[in-house]
């Protein structure tokens, strides 16, 4: 524990399963274990936050469904929130995760509050900030501004950084962090895994996400069909999403004893530590949080080579990259870790120092500490 004074820190983020909120979480916990009081302001409990931790505290936002509004509003009860915690407990940082809604709401949660209340705005971009809501002319100029505001901005790669001074044109200070993990123990043991699942000895392919589709779910079902023999692979699909879209196509391929799904897990570590491999086949990534979970397992991945990826996936070193769109190529590469095993190992291990030297929460914790303390002044 740092012999500074403890901050008081907000932290808003989207409370379901994906990177962004994953990330958040973690970062909530161990800000808490380092002394400080977290503040976890949403609409619902980020799914993979503990109870009873000290000084890590969760306030629901309530959000009204009016017949005066076609579509109920979030970020006007957000922010009334966000002003109400900071108030009562005169937070230091509102640190949130997404430029719009979250950003927006805690630049008006701000500006309600007197001077001396007011606490600092730190703003995460996770991706589509910039990816996506970046080139709608709905959305741009509100994220833009967002961003002006804010009192410090991060991206959690170099290639997001790169993509928000472009589509955004924003010519501010950005501080790239990346993202860490901190594998829990599983707790369960890996025979009981593999005979939940019903394993015997075929190699494990591990994907989780959200399902979104910049995650190519399709060019992942492709990949999976042209592995050679068939019955040799299982695919472990830990999914965040609505997998059954995708039942006529794993129908189409053949697949339907080769999926094992489960959905929205919450102890990922009992799952990863039975995969052999990774596989990810997104035609956009910001960092892709489910590649460095499987490293810490010693599992390399096989990636497309887009966005953040290769900021952590060395090439040939910690994990196979492929072009976006290239299911042969992405095969290939699978192919070549189911083939030689050693290679694999190897690789393996490569990818778990890289993630234990790197992405450690003890690397990466720090460093917004720091950011903290320099935007307020503690």
């Amino acid at each position: 524990m740092s012999n500074l004074a403890p901050l008081k820190i907000g932290i808003t983020c989207y409370p379901t399963v994906g990177g962004s909120g994953i990330l958040a979480t973690a970062l909530g916990e161990e800000l808490a274990a380092r002394g400080h009081e977290v503040h976890f302001i949403s609409y619902e409990r980020p799914f993979r936050l503990p109870s009873g931790q000290p000084r890590l505290h969760f306030h629901p936002v309530t959000i009204n469904h009016y017949g005066l509004f076609k579509y109920p509003d979030y970020t006007l009860p957000l922010s009334v929130r966000m002003a109400e915690v900071s108030r009562e407990f005169k937070l230091d940082v509102l640190h949130v995760h997404y430029a719009v809604p979250h950003a927006t709401a805690a630049i008006l949660a701000r500006d309600m509050l007197p001077a001396q209340l007011q606490p600092r705005v730190v703003t995460t971009l996770h991706g589509t900030d910039t990816t996506l809501l970046g080139c709608d002319p709905g959305y741009g100029p509100a994220i833009h501004h967002a961003l002006t505001a804010s009192d410090a901005v991060t991206t959690v790669s170099h290639f997001l950084k790169r993509e928000t001074e472009r589509v955004l044109g924003f010519a501010g200070p950005m501080e790239v962090i990346h993202n860490f993990f901190t594998p829990r123990r599983p707790r369960r043991s890996c025979l009981e895994v593999r005979q939940e699942l019903g394993l015997r000895d075929e190699f494990v392919i591990f994907h989780s996400s959200n399902l979104r589709p910049l995650k190519r779910i399709d060019l992942l079902l492709g990949t999976l069909a042209r592995l050679q023999p068939r019955s040799a692979v299982k695919l472990l699909l830990l999914a965040g999403g609505n997998f059954a879209e995708y039942a006529a196509e794993v129908l189409r391929l053949g697949l339907e004893d080769t999926i094992i799904l489960r959905e929205s897990v919450a102890d990922v570590e009992d799952y990863l530590q039975v995969a052999d491999l990774g596989l990810f086949t997104s035609d956009s990534e910001s960092f892709c949080l489910s590649i460095l979970e499987a490293m810490f397992f010693g599992c390399p991945s096989v990636a497309t080579r887009v966005g953040g990826i290769p900021e952590v996936v060395e090439d040939g070193l910690s994990g196979r990259l492929a072009p976006a769109g290239d299911a042969v190529a992405l095969a290939a590469a699978v192919q070549d870790m189911l083939d030689q095993p050693a290679r694999r190992r190897q690789l393996g291990a490569a990818a778990q120092l890289r993630a234990q030297e790197c992405f450690t929460a003890a690397v990466i914790v720090p460093q917004y500490e720091a950011l903290y303390r320099r935007v307020s002044g503690r």
